[in-house]
């Protein structure tokens, strides 16, 4: 169980400059996926679209989730990476995940397809779908922590 006193933002290692950075290298690569290849930079969709892969599409989406791979190992070639600890049960994970899946595949798409793509060209569905996000999600960690009592 985790006492709310551990869970804290990292606040001294927030950097605005940091986040501006990398908020501007998802919006410049979402931009050039779109212009380039006419795809929206959905994780979901771009890994789905391997599952049953069409000719001329298995490319570009293994690039673009190497890229997601070896971007953190470059980064931690100049600086350290931080410390995942992960505070859950496998069997938890495995459900957190099928659950996910599910969800991404009955809301025709991710929180980066909604959220990032979807906003930026003001697309009504993608708006509701954003919102449906936050707030299950606000609503499933209200839950785990102050009703359930902690992480299983």
């Amino acid at each position: 169980m985790i006492a709310e006193e551990e869970v804290v933002m990292d606040g001294a290692h927030f950097t605005p400059f940091a986040a501006l950075i990398g908020g501007l290298l998802i919006g410049t690569a979402s931009v050039v996926l779109l212009w380039f290849n006419g795809r929206i930079a959905g994780i979901s969709g771009i890994v789905g679209g391997l599952v049953r892969p069409r000719t001329g599409e298995v490319g570009w989406r293994v690039a673009f989730l190497l890229g997601l791979m070896l971007a953190p190992w470059l980064y931690g070639v100049f600086h350290p990476l931080p410390e995942i600890q992960v505070q859950a049960s496998t069997g938890l994970l495995i459900v957190a995940g099928l659950l996910v899946g599910f969800g991404t595949r009955y809301g025709s798409g991710c929180t980066s397809g909604h959220g990032v793509c979807g906003l930026s060209r003001f697309s009504l569905r993608s708006l509701v779908a954003t919102l449906c996000f936050m707030l299950v999600g606000a609503v499933t960690v209200f839950m785990v922590r102050h009703v359930l009592g902690g992480v299983a």
